[in-house]
């Protein structure tokens, strides 16, 4: 077994991960530009979309993550990663290993609502499960809900399930049960859904069934822009999904982890209401939430 040990530096963007043996003599800087061929131990590392860049040398290897990920939430998960891979390849180099799943947690605006995040595509587009009895067609939400009493819905989308718990439990008592559950269950083969997923561009087709009028199309055009990349970085989704000429009111649906989220209402009035004013006047003075 190949023991590391995490130690901080007094760059916080910088982790150090301090192995028992020296790993390679002199150093070795990458970045994602790098070629990581033949080290399966950076080609793990930057599966994390968040790892910068790695530094090896002597018996530590330092991690640069980007400013929009905390070290308590994926610090243990690099950790595990590295030990495994020195224990398949202890000199770094040439020894290849089969691609896994990584997969770390991110809080999100709503407190009960955590993302855990995969280094590979689940799926091209979404799937929401609203209650146990909905899971039977998504294998992946069945399983959450087996193990997990507090879960009450699931959500996923592209390279994450955003899992929702009732008040019974706090996410830092159970994060890292629910991360493990669901990087086993990917990482042994499990099926992920089996119904079709929807599609990003259209999420509301089933509900309005119906093409956008030129109004309501310049309205989404300015959601899909300036709004949903944001929202949907949060593990949810938000769409536009009926327009009142008369009031110039428009409705947007919200998913995910934006769905009964306390700060929706909050971040509706304050953020995407100014936007719509901003670049839409004439349309829009008022914007109103459905949860989904």
């Amino acid at each position: 077994m190949r023991t590391v040990l995490i130690e901080p530096t007094e760059n916080p963007k910088v982790m150090k991960f301090v192995a028992d043996y020296n790993l390679i003599p002199g150093s070795l800087e990458l970045d994602r530009n790098s070629d990581v061929s033949e080290i399966p131990l950076a080609q793990e590392l930057f599966n994390y979309p968040f790892v910068e860049r790695i530094f090896i040398t002597a018996n530590f290897v330092a991690v640069a993550k980007q400013d929009t990920i905390e070290w308590e939430h994926v610090a243990e998960s690099l950790k595990n990663v590295i030990e495994d891979e020195l224990l398949a390849n202890p000199r770094l180099y040439l020894q290849k290993k089969k691609e896994m799943y990584q997969i770390y947690s991110e809080m999100t605006p709503n407190p009960n609502v955590m993302k855990f995040v995969s280094s590979k595509l689940l799926m091209e587009g979404f799937v929401e499960v609203k209650s146990r009895e909905a899971a039977t067609e998504v294998p992946l939400a069945a399983a959450i809900f087996n193990e997990f009493d507090f879960a009450t819905e699931v959500f996923i989308s592209d390279n994450f399930v955003a899992v929702t718990k009732n008040h019974t439990v706090e996410w830092h008592e159970v994060m890292t049960t629910v991360r493990a559950l669901i990087s086993d269950y990917l990482q042994n083969g499990g099926e992920i859904s089996n119904i079709e997923p929807q599609k990003h561009e259209n999420p509301v087709e089933k509900i309005i069934n119906r093409d956008y009028t030129d109004d309501e199309q310049k309205i989404s055009d300015i959601l899909n822009e300036y709004v949903a990349p944001a929202v949907e970085n949060d593990g949810g989704k938000i769409s536009l999904m009926e327009y009142d000429e008369s009031t110039k009111t428009a409705k947007m649906l919200l998913q995910g982890a934006c769905s009964g989220c306390p700060s929706s209402t909050a971040t509706l009035k304050n953020g995407i209401e100014n936007i719509l004013k901003q670049f839409v006047p004439e349309l829009v003075e008022r914007v109103e939430a459905v949860n989904g």
